[in-house]
């Protein structure tokens, strides 16, 4: 596909229960891209739990859309609510969004952020985030194209693995 393919038919979905294998089949070229596929350990049962709910009471905590071009899925994106305390109000968190190399240009990666702002816009929220890998030059200049600041007062700070197993308790009780 190359941006000559303009004409093509741009889908975007919700993510269906069938579609676990295919969204795991996507975070690994993602993680690939990102020069870190070692790092995920992602399971169809995992995202399955985590997109539809566990049938114990505990239900979807992520959603994803599909985004396929001529009927062919070609890139997803990953969300979840968040919420600011200053704004007073829920918002939107991008986890993930990826379209395959091949089909890049066309138009999805941008109709994949834009329903993703549609959900926000619908859903009362005070804003979409995101971060991306500071190298990533390509995506940078494309969040920019379509008015997204980035934060750059803010750097994120993360807790996992060993770290977060050290500093946490996990047979403490939490409060009823």
């Amino acid at each position: 596909m190359t941006s000559g393919d303009l004409k093509k038919a741009i889908t975007i979905r919700p993510a269906a229960r069938g579609d676990v294998s295919l969204i795991l089949r996507f975070v690994r070229e993602l993680a690939e891209y990102e020069r870190a596929a070692e790092q995920v350990v992602a399971t169809e049962e995992s995202l399955e739990r985590y997109l539809f709910g566990n049938g114990y009471g505990n239900g979807p905590v992520v959603e994803a859309l599909i985004g396929e071009i001529d009927g062919v899925p070609e890139g997803f994106a990953l969300f979840f609510s968040n919420f600011s305390t200053w704004l007073s109000t829920s918002g939107i968190y991008l986890e993930d969004l990826f379209v395959r190399p091949a089909a890049r240009r066309c138009g999805l990666g941008k109709a994949l952020l834009e329903r993703i702002a549609t959900i926000a816009l619908h859903r009362g929220c005070g804003r979409v985030e995101w971060a991306v890998l500071n190298w990533n030059a390509p995506a940078i200049a494309f969040y920019e194209g379509l008015g997204a600041k980035p934060q750059n007062e803010w750097t994120v700070f993360r807790l996992s693995g060993e770290s977060l197993k050290r500093f946490g308790n996990p047979t403490a009780p939490l409060p009823a």
